[in-house]
């Protein structure tokens, strides 16, 4: 009879190969039982009584083009969520200037790039100041984000930095031996099913996804010293992608300042000209009681779903679990 942990190992093997299956795109479950979150934004007040406003928007989590897939009540994707409240905003002439409140490792290049394009389109055409502060983490894609920012603040306790890019891939080859499972693939080049969770990879391929990984990571950087000036002993440490505490984002020209969310909105009221009690507003799909400028979410507790039959958090634990490239500080990660 076989021991418990033996059993236990099994078992744990088993769901990992699920999972990696599942990012590979071969399953793919889907349960919906509440409809989606589809409510309109809806402008809340949450301090001051000028005509003249600040909006602040929240940017949370993993950064991805799409909605939550697993959950039993879909999610808008961050670059959907972000984006429409900066089209609200865009027609409304009395918002004077933007935060954004960031708190995320990153996300897909991809994402992310779009993301930045957007919040530097938005102030391109509107002239509105754009302040971005850094909650507990803006790393990676989420610093990315910040780059088209007037300013840049981050909490003394903050981590930023991690300028680069990681290309991540399931490998259930190994596993898939020890269970007698293969899978026969047939092609019409030898590149085609390059990064195959599989396989493992070849000299070639590795070599091939190198140089991507490169160009990523060249174009993130490039960006960084544009908008921020960094000098070129500030540019060769941030190029190793390392993370940073705000003392030394400040001290290397990564942020502008280190305070706190009041001093944010103090800085942001100068910035753009507004008056001592300026009204600061969100944009929600609810009304939330007790609101505060510190909420993240644009519901109210009570329109999350409570029971989850599929999401064991997961998702943000362990975004990546689909082959691909990503502006993201993975800490832990597969060397």
């Amino acid at each position: 009879m076989p021991s418990f942990n033996t059993s236990f190992r099994s078992c744990l093997c088993l769901l990992l190969a699920l999972f990696s299956l599942m990012g590979a795109g071969c399953i793919k479950p889907k349960i919906t039982v509440f409809p989606d979150a589809s409510e309109p934004l809806k402008e809340y007040v949450l301090q001051g009584s000028s005509k003249e406003r600040i909006l602040v928007i929240s940017i949370k989590g993993f950064i991805s083009e799409s909605g939550k897939e697993f959950s039993l009540r879909r999610k808008p994707g961050t670059l959907q969520e972000v984006v429409a409240q900066l089209k609200k905003a865009e027609k409304d002439g009395n918002i004077k200037a933007v935060i954004l409140k960031i708190d995320s490792r990153g996300g897909s290049v991809t994402a992310s790039d779009m993301l930045f394009h957007e919040i530097a389109a938005f102030k391109e055409r509107t002239r509105v100041k754009v302040v971005a502060v850094i909650m507990g983490i803006a790393a990676s894609g989420g610093y990315y984000i910040a780059l088209p920012a007037d300013c840049i603040v981050a909490h003394p306790t903050s981590i930023t930095g991690s300028v680069g890019v990681i290309f991540l891939r399931p490998n259930v080859s190994g596993l898939m031996d020890k269970i007698g499972l293969s899978v026969e693939t047939d092609k019409s080049g030898k590149n085609k099913d390059m990064g195959s969770p599989f396989r493992k990879a070849t000299k070639d391929e590795e070599k091939i996804v190198q140089e991507m990984i490169d160009g990523m990571a060249a174009r993130f950087l490039d960006l960084v010293v544009a908008h921020r000036k960094l000098s070129d002993k500030a540019k060769a440490d941030v190029a190793t992608a390392r993370i940073y505490v705000a003392a030394d984002a400040l001290r290397l020209g990564l942020i502008d300042r280190i305070g706190y969310l009041d001093d944010v909105l103090r800085t942001t009221a100068q910035m753009a000209g507004l008056g001592e009690d300026p009204s600061i507003v969100v944009y929600r799909r609810a009304e939330i009681h007790d609101d505060t400028y510190y909420n993240s979410s644009s519901m109210r507790p009570s329109d999350m779903p409570q029971i989850n039959l599929i999401d064991l958090g997961l998702s943000e634990a362990v975004p990546p679990l689909l082959s691909g490239f990503y502006y993201l500080w993975l800490p832990g990660g597969p060397e």
